[in-house]
C-alpha cells in the first residue's frame, strides 16, 4: 500500500481512524480541557471493526468489515501493519443477524451476505481477481450459514417457502437442497468435521425449547442429539446461538440457561448427559473449539465487564486471556488456525473497539488496529461511575451513573433515568454516545439494569415476567431516589428516556407513577401490549406470550401493564418520537400513543425521523434526535429554550 493510499484512508475515516498503528498510538491534537463535544463529534466516534474478525486458513491475516474509507471488509496482517480493502460491499443484513463475511476453507473465497440483488442472498467474492458471484437467488430471507469442511457446498437457513428451514447449495455450481420441511423453526447450521452429517437448531413453538438435530447432507437421518429446555429465544434462534462439534466430532458444545446463568455444556455427540464446562455466575458467549479440541474460548460477562477466558475440555478452573483494566468489554475472540493465538476487540465506555492478539501461552498483546479519536475528543469524554442500589423490595439494582459536566456557578443538575430495550438486555462497559451528550450538558445521568435485564442470572431475568412498567418501575423510582440524594442534583427536575423498552417505560413511568417525573421522552416506544399483539412482528408476539401468557387468557395483564389504558393519569411533558419506514410500516404504536395523548389534551410532540424502520440509527437522523431531545429536555428540566450551536439543525 502506497503513502498516498494510506494519507486517503485517514483522510477517509471518523476522526482519522487508522488500521495497523502501534500500541498506545493516538490521533489528532493535543490534550485540552474537557468540553460538551458536539453530536456530530460523538456520533463519529466508531470503531475499525464493525464485524467479528475472522482469521484468513493460512493464520497470515485477520478479515472483517470496517467503516473505512468507502467501508466493506478489509484485511489486517495478523503480526501488524498496514491494511488493505478486500473490494467486497456486503450490503445487506440475514434474518435477526448480521451480513458477517466468511473465509472459505481453501482461503480462496469470501462469503456473504447481501441485498443488492434485491432479497438477502448468500454471494461469494474471489481473493483472487475480486470477482463477485451471486450464489442463491431464492427470494427469501437467509439466516446463519456455514461452510462444509472440504469447501464444496454451504449450509443455510431460508424462509422462501414460508418458514425458515435448513438447505444447502453447492459452490462449484449453485445447485440447491432443502433438506427440512417441519413447521417449526429450523436455523444455525453447521457440519461435523467430516462432512458427513449437517447440524442444526430446531425451536418449538413457543421459542422456548431447542432441540440441537443432526441429518445427513441430504436431510435424511435426523435425530435429536440434545434437548434443552426453558431458555425464550427472542432472536428466534439466536440466544441459544449455533451448537458446535469439536474437532474430533465427538463432542458438541452448546450453551443453556438450565444452571440458573446463561453458560456453556458439552454433550456426547453419540447421546448421553451434558456437562457444564466451566460453571460461573456469569453470561457466557461466544465459545469457540481450539483447533486441537483440548481448549474451549468463551466470553465471560460479570455486572457489565466482559474477559476471554479459556478451559480444558478435560476440565479444571478455567483462565484469562484477556480482561480489561478496570471498565471494558472484551469480544469477538477467536482462534488462529494453529491454535497458538487468539484475537479479539477490547472497548470501552470512553474508547471504541480495536483488534488484538495476544500469544495462547501467554505473553504480550499486538494491537492491529487503532480507532483513537482525537485527544480533544478522547479527554472530553466522561467515565461513568458503577454503582449498587436497593429497590422498594429490596432487589439490589446496579448501575452507571455519569455526573454532569459543565454546570456554572451555584447551579444543580436535571436528573434522569435512561432505560434499556429488551427488557432482556442490559447495560455494560460500552461507549454511550448519547448518554455522554447530556451528562456533557449539564444532566446527571443513571443507566439502571433493572429487574428483567440479562447478565444476572436467570431469577433476576424473569423477575418481571407478567409486571412490565409495574414491578420494574420499582427499580426506576429507587433509582430516581439515588440521582435525588447527589448534591449536584435538582430534586424536583427528573427526566426518563429509552428506546423499545425503554422508550416503552418512558411512556408507562409518568402514568403509573405520576408527578414524580417533569419530563419523559419514548422513542421507537409501545403503549398498548393488546394492540402489539395484532400488529408487531412474530418475535415481539412471541415475547409478549413468553412474559404475559397468550392474550385470550391474560388480557387484564396485557392491559395494566398498557400505560395507553390509564393516560388521564398523566401530569408529565412527554415527547414521542420514532422512524418513519420508507416502505411498510413497521409498527404505528407510538403513533397510536400521541392520538389518545391529543385526544385527551396532553402536552406532547411527536416527531418521526424519515428514511428508517420503526427505530432511528442513521447518523442524520441520530443528530437531529439529539438536538430535539436536547431542546425537550431544557425547556422542562432546565426552564430555557436551547441556543446557538446546541439548537436542532434544520431538516
Amino acid at each position: 500500500m502506497s503513502r498516498a493510499t494510506v494519507r486517503l484512508l485517514i483522510a477517509g475515516a471518523p476522526f482519522g481512524m487508522l488500521l495497523g498503528a502501534p500500541l498506545g498510538t493516538s490521533l489528532g491534537a493535543q490534550s485540552a480541557a474537557p468540553r460538551a463535544l458536539s453530536a456530530r463529534e460523538l456520533t463519529a466516534i466508531r470503531s475499525a471493526v464493525s464485524s467479528e474478525p475472522q482469521w484468513s486458513p493460512d493464520g497470515t491475516m485477520l478479515m472483517f468489515t470496517s467503516p473505512l474509507g468507502e467501508g466493506g471488509v478489509w484485511a489486517v496482517p495478523s503480526s501488524g501493519g498496514f491494511p488493505r480493502s478486500l473490494n467486497v460491499r456486503t450490503g445487506g443484513t440475514t434474518f435477526l443477524g448480521s451480513a458477517q463475511p466468511e473465509w472459505s476453507p481453501d482461503g480462496k473465497w469470501l462469503s456473504y451476505v447481501s441485498t443488492k440483488s434485491g432479497s438477502p442472498e448468500l454471494w461469494l467474492s474471489s481473493v483472487v481477481d475480486g470477482q463477485d458471484r451471486q450464489l442463491t437467488h431464492l427470494g427469501g430471507r437467509i439466516g446463519s450459514y456455514a461452510w462444509a469442511p472440504d469447501g464444496s457446498a454451504i449450509a443455510f437457513s431460508d424462509d422462501k417457502l414460508g418458514n425458515h428451514d435448513i438447505w444447502t447449495v453447492r459452490i462449484a455450481d449453485g445447485q440447491l437442497r432443502r433438506l427440512t420441511t417441519g413447521p417449526l423453526l429450523e436455523v444455525s447450521p453447521g457440519w461435523t468435521p467430516d462432512g458427513r452429517q449437517v447440524v442444526y437448531v430446531r425451536l418449538d413453538s413457543t421459542w422456548r425449547h431447542h432441540d440441537v438435530m443432526t441429518m445427513a447432507p441430504d436431510g435424511s437421518g435426523s435425530r435429536v442429539i440434545v434437548k434443552d429446555t426453558g431458555l425464550f429465544d427472542y432472536q428466534a434462534g439466536g440466544a441459544f446461538g449455533p451448537a458446535l462439534v469439536s474437532p474430533d466430532g465427538t463432542h458438541l458444545l452448546f450453551r443453556s440457561q438450565r444452571s440458573g446463568w446463561m453458560n456453556y455444556w458439552v454433550a456426547p455427540m453419540k447421546g448421553g448427559e451434558a456437562r457444564q464446562i466451566a460453571a460461573e455466575p456469569a453470561n457466557q458467549s461466544g465459545a469457540r473449539w481450539s483447533p486441537d479440541g483440548r481448549h474451549i474460548l468463551y466470553l465471560s460477562l460479570q455486572n457489565g465487564t466482559q474477559h476471554v477466558r479459556a478451559v480444558a475440555l478435560s476440565g479444571g478452573a478455567s483462565r484469562s486471556l484477556a480482561s480489561p483494566s478496570g471498565m471494558g468489554m472484551v469480544s469477538a475472540a477467536n482462534w488462529s488456525p494453529d491454535g497458538r493465538r487468539v484475537s479479539y476487540v477490547l472497548a470501552s465506555p470512553t474508547t471504541p473497539g480495536d483488534l488484538y492478539v495476544v500469544p495462547f501461552a501467554g505473553g504480550q498483546a499486538t494491537r492491529l488496529t487503532n480507532s483513537d479519536p482525537p485527544a480533544h475528543v478522547a479527554q472530553s469524554l466522561i467515565v461513568p461511575e458503577k454503582l449498587t442500589y436497593r429497590s422498594e423490595d429490596g432487589l439490589e439494582i446496579s448501575a452507571y451513573l455519569y455526573r454532569p459536566r459543565g454546570l456554572a456557578i451555584n447551579e444543580k443538575a436535571p436528573g434522569l433515568l435512561w432505560i434499556h430495550g429488551g427488557p432482556t438486555a442490559q447495560f455494560s462497559d460500552a461507549l454511550q454516545r448519547d448518554v455522554q451528550f447530556f451528562a456533557m450538558r449539564g444532566y446527571a445521568v443513571l443507566l439502571p439494569n433493572i429487574r428483567g435485564s440479562s447478565g444476572y442470572g436467570r431469577a433476576f431475568e424473569e423477575a418481571n415476567n407478567g409486571c412490565w412498567g409495574r414491578c420494574d418501575l420499582l427499580d426506576v423510582l429507587a433509582g430516581v431516589a439515588v440521582l435525588k440524594k447527589l448534591p449536584e442534583v435538582r430534586q424536583d427536575r427528573m427526566g426518563i428516556t429509552g428506546t423499545s423498552y425503554g422508550g416503552y417505560m418512558s411512556m408507562a413511568a409518568p402514568v403509573f407513577a405520576p408527578s414524580v417525573f417533569q419530563a419523559a421522552i419514548a422513542a421507537s416506544g409501545y403503549g398498548d401490549w393488546v394492540h402489539t399483539v395484532a400488529e408487531q412482528e412474530t418475535r415481539h408476539v412471541k415475547l409478549l406470550e413468553h412474559e404475559f401468557g397468550p392474550l385470550k387468557d391474560n388480557l387484564e395483564k396485557y392491559r395494566r401493564s398498557s400505560p395507553i389504558y390509564e393516560l388521564d393519569k398523566l401530569q408529565t411533558p412527554i415527547m414521542v418520537v420514532h422512524g418513519a419506514a420508507t416502505a411498510i410500516p413497521r409498527s404505528d404504536a407510538s403513533r397510536l400513543f400521541a392520538d389518545r395523548l391529543e385526544m385527551l389534551y396532553k402536552p406532547f410532540v411527536y416527531r418521526t425521523y424519515p428514511n428508517e424502520n420503526y427505530y432511528i440509527s442513521s447518523r442524520e437522523n441520530t443528530v437531529a434526535l439529539l438536538h430535539d431531545m436536547l431542546g425537550f429536555f431544557h425547556q422542562h428540566l432546565k426552564d430555557g429554550a436551547v441556543h446557538g450551536e446546541e439548537r436542532a439543525p434544520p431538516r
